[in-house]
């Protein structure tokens, strides 16, 4: 397996003679934490949607794995484990932060999201849900209605979200 997670190679994406993102280079090796910094209007979020395929590169080539995914659709690359949060909060408000959590994990049950099921047969994954909502401090909130969350701790939840979906590389977009 290559040590590299992530590879990009002149990725480029232009709209109609406006060109968000030019020939950027990466290369995010496995277990690093790297950071897209830059102003607003700079093109970070522009740069995730094209690892993610919310959009299509104009030009370039996304490599995972040492795998081209530059022509997948962005539910195969999720399953690949390339999972993101979004700049915008993502969360269901009229859920409890547990609840929240536990759709993040319901895919281990292979379930596929069953709503028709008894909520209860969802209880299985409370102790991971806790575990993860402990990992980002959020514990004594488990049974907020997330709707009433401050901002900082809905993109707390998040992260606690996208890790329960067990990412191989996540992409977090504006969390803190």
């Amino acid at each position: 397996m290559t040590t590299n997670v992530l590879e990009v190679r002149n990725l480029t994406k232009s709209f109609k003679g406006f060109t968000a993102v030019s020939g950027v280079d990466l290369r995010v090796r496995r277990g690093s934490i790297h950071a897209l910094i830059g102003p607003n209007g700079a093109g970070k979020t522009t740069c995730f949607n094209l690892l993610t395929k919310f959009l299509e590169p104009t030009t370039g080539t996304i490599l995972f794995n040492g795998i081209d995914i530059t022509r997948e659709k962005p539910a195969q690359i999720a399953r690949r484990g390339v999972i993101r949060s979004f700049q915008i909060s993502a969360v269901f408000p009229h859920l409890t932060v547990r609840e929240n959590v536990r759709i993040g994990l319901q895919r281990q049950l292979g379930t596929a999201f069953q709503f028709w099921r008894s909520e209860r047969s969802l209880d299985v994954l409370d102790a991971r849900a806790m575990d993860l909502l402990d990992q980002v401090g959020l514990t004594e909130f488990a049974e907020t209605t997330t709707v009433n969350l401050p901002y900082g701790r809905k993109r707390a939840l998040e992260i606690a979200t996208t890790l329960a979906m067990e990412p191989e590389l996540m992409l977090l977009d504006e969390p803190t």
